[in-house]
């Protein structure tokens, strides 16, 4: 009776536990099928074999060099073969030792817990989740409203459930893919903190390195992370990252990774952080990293791409090489003429009307255009005595110097006047022969001056558009050697008064007779305006759209001495078609564009065609060729050593008042051209001794031509211009002269046939 009674006891406990199995086993199935929809959604199988993480998308050099990245989570992925084995083996020590035994559950892991926390209420002994399942909560967000049911919502329950999805996706994980890859797939979509989205992140932010190449502290440090990175950050919370690390090192020493003299050695060492954030302000390029932005996000939308995710390839056809160079010009120079403007202007504000008086109310009138005024303004309401009150309170804020960041107090109308006082600046290299631009600074500090003043700043070009108009001229049949005598040339012109006398940058006409490339040489203002008058404004409306400038042009006599705002992408655009035989090739940046495997999703090709005769093109650069070669040309004072074996054409200019600096220069395989002033046409100098071009804006090229030149990885030589084989336009002055004075002599001797004939 008693061995009847245990018998039914055992056979009704096995029945329970085979209940229990089975309702388990049809828990875990209705999960599977998100039975009645009560459970969520589970990803299928496909979506299993190819998760999606956020990528950045990576801008690219032309010499394969990383330019920067766009992204709305950090993330760059890497394969377990690019993984050092000390991140392996601390990921693998700390988070989940029995990874390579079991399939995605680790039950003996769980066992542990159950006895631990639960019946002896041990709060160390952690979750039991193996890697595979920290990835699918990580992957597909299962704890999440993306995958909830209807049951998700009841008390603990939902937390059952969401386990139980977390089990399911570990083994279809496990299923799908190798131990190496599930490794490599964690530490890719892990967020460690500071913004570092993945393992490759990660190491270059805290330790400015690879992760094949992670120490043993670093990867301790990072896996560390892994188990809450606000809690354990090495930079907020260093104290509380010590000790994790300490604890991943102790775990690395318990299971034979490290043994007892590396533990003692390392975990009382400090943590040693090389700790930078990546962001757009930082780095090469940064305002064409900006520019570049609006055409990706463009191209993006228009063939179904998120930049910010789809880890695209953008290859650009900027040289990194070529860009520290022009950086390194811009920042070289700018630093010297900032500090020759402030002691310029030194105790006086440099705003000043045309008369040279300082302009009234010209700081709080640029207030009125700031963040910090519109916000004080909804704040009072539109009173702008309390509104001037806040403004003029100082509170702690970085301001830029050429120095570096400095610390300090001022108010907003105090910033303002600092930053107003700065000189700015753009710069501009490309290859003339394929339009491929080389080199792009926007500015002097992208981080506090982000305007861009290559391609999204236009202002008036002075003298180095006069190049445009001597083309019309030429196209049009006239030589460089043609005559003409520095003396006034008055247009009629609607207004009051009635005609308009362009004068000479000094005041005066010498009377002298001269060639057109004399005249441009020297940039005489009656030399263009000759020019103008013959061949007429529309005329050089037109052949200026040829060369590819696109901002708005007013067809009026002025603009030979170029009033009319352009921007330097445009103006190295027109002179590179001297360069290329005549033919215009828009300037271009983005080569191609790939997918985030290296397929190739589009090949750009730049837009050309042809704006000149070659003849024509090749006589400009001979025009061009005299402001280094004739007494009087603005280039002269160009280094002798870039002059020599190497032939060069430039162009100086200067606007009135001096607000505006330019520099255009072309050699054989490069157009490049500098620009040099104020935020506002009102801030500049007050003498052409310093404002010229010549002063202002030529140094920079020169500097970065001299660095190029200097590196012979580059494929940029001193050497002379491509001629055209047939060439009829006359370029030796000399011979011209004869053979104008030979059609002279021979018209006469017509003319006195006729005449006699007559008689």
């Amino acid at each position: 009776m008693k061995k009847s009674k245990i018998f039914k006891a055992v056979v009704a406990m096995w029945a329970v536990f085979i209940l229990a199995i089975i309702s388990f086993a049809l828990f875990i199935y209705s999960i599977s099928i998100n039975l009645n929809g009560w459970y969520g959604e589970l990803p299928g199988l496909k979506s299993l074999e190819n998760p999606k993480s956020d990528l950045s998308s990576i801008l690219y050099f032309a010499d394969n060099k990383e330019m920067g990245k766009y992204y709305r989570f950090n993330r760059s992925q890497i394969t377990f073969d690019e993984l050092s084995p000390n991140v392996v083996n601390a990921l693998i020590a700390t988070e989940d030792i029995r990874f390579t035994e079991h399939s995605g559950i680790d039950l003996r892991g769980l066992g542990r817990v159950f006895f631990k926390s639960i019946l002896m209420f041990d709060k160390s002994a952690g979750g039991g989740s193996t890697i595979s399942q920290q990835l699918a909560k990580i992957l597909f967000r299962t704890r999440s409203d993306l995958s909830n049911g209807s049951l998700n919502d009841v008390p603990i329950l939902g937390l059952v459930i969401a386990k139980m999805k977390e089990w399911i996706v570990a083994v279809e994980l496990e299923r799908s893919y190798t131990k190496k890859e599930i490794i490599a797939m964690y530490l890719n979509t892990f967020e460690f903190g500071s913004n570092a989205f993945g393992i490759k992140t990660a190491s270059k932010t805290f330790f400015n390195t690879t992760p094949d190449q992670l120490t043993i502290p670093e990867a301790a440090v990072l896996v560390g992370l892994c188990k809450n990175p606000n809690l354990y950050s090495p930079v907020y919370q260093p104290e509380n990252a010590f000790q994790r690390r300490n604890t991943v090192l102790n775990q690395m020493r318990k299971y034979g990774y490290i043994d007892d003299v590396a533990y003692d050695s390392i975990s009382s060492n400090p943590i040693e952080l090389d700790y930078d954030v990546e962001n757009h302000n930082d780095g090469l390029a940064t305002y064409f990293r900006g520019v570049i932005l609006w055409d990706l996000l463009a191209w993006s939308k228009a063939n179904g791409y998120d930049l910010y995710e789809d880890g695209l390839r953008i290859y650009t056809t900027i040289d990194s090489r070529m860009q520290k160079y022009a950086e390194e010009a811009v920042e070289e120079h700018m630093k010297f003429q900032q500090e020759l403007f402030d002691e310029h202007w030194e105790g006086k504000a440099p705003w000043r009307d045309e008369s040279g008086r300082e302009i009234k109310d010209f700081v709080k009138n640029e207030a009125k255009k700031t963040q910090a005024y519109k916000y004080w303004k909804d704040e009072f309401g539109g009173d702008e005595k309390k509104i001037f009150k806040k403004l003029n309170e100082p509170r702690p804020m970085k301001v830029f110097s050429w120095d570096g960041e400095i610390d300090t107090v001022l108010s907003t109308m105090d910033s303002i006047r600092y930053f107003k006082q700065f000189l700015h600046a753009g710069f501009m290299a490309m290859n003339p022969n394929n339009g491929h631009i080389k080199a792009w600074v926007g500015g002097i500090n992208y981080k506090y001056f982000k305007y861009d003043h290559v391609k999204q700043g236009r202002r008036q070009p002075g003298s180095t558009f006069k190049p445009l108009v001597y083309a019309a001229a030429i196209d049009n049949g006239y030589s460089p050697c043609y005559q003409i005598e520095d003396v006034p040339v008055t247009f009629e012109v609607p207004g009051d008064p009635p005609t308009w006398t362009p004068s000479n940058s000094n005041g005066k006409f010498s009377g002298d007779t001269m060639t057109l490339r004399q005249a441009m040489a020297r940039s005489l203002n009656s030399g263009t305006a000759y020019v103008m008058k013959k061949i007429g404004p529309q005329t050089v409306v037109n052949y200026a759209k040829r060369l590819g400038i696109e901002s708005p042009l007013a067809a009026v006599p002025s603009l030979c001495l170029g009033t009319s705002d352009v921007s330097i992408y445009e103006l190295i655009g027109a002179y590179s078609t001297f360069v290329n035989e005549g033919f215009y090739t828009k300037p271009f940046y983005i080569e191609r564009i790939e997918d985030k495997n290296g397929k190739v999703l589009k090949q750009f090709v730049p837009k050309t065609g042809e704006a000149l005769s070659s003849e024509t093109a090749y006589a400009m650069l001979h025009m061009l060729k005299g402001s280094t070669e004739i007494e009087g040309g603005t280039a002269l004072g160009l280094d002798k050593e870039l002059r020599e074996e190497n032939e060069i054409g430039a162009k100086t200019g200067t606007t009135q008042n001096y607000s505006d600096g330019w520099f255009v220069g072309v050699t054989k395989d490069l157009a490049a051209g500098a620009w040099v002033g104020g935020d506002d046409r009102s801030i500049h100098f007050r003498n052409i001794g310093l404002g010229q071009g010549a002063r202002m804006a030529m140094p920079i090229w020169e500097k970065f031509m001299t660095k190029v030149y200097a590196d012979e990885e580059l494929a940029v030589s001193k050497g002379e211009f491509k001629k055209p084989s047939n060439l009829s336009i006359e370029l030796d002055c000399e011979q011209y002269m004869m053979q104008q004075n030979n059609v002279t002599d021979s018209t006469e001797q017509i003319q006195k046939l006729d005449v006699d004939g007559i008689q």
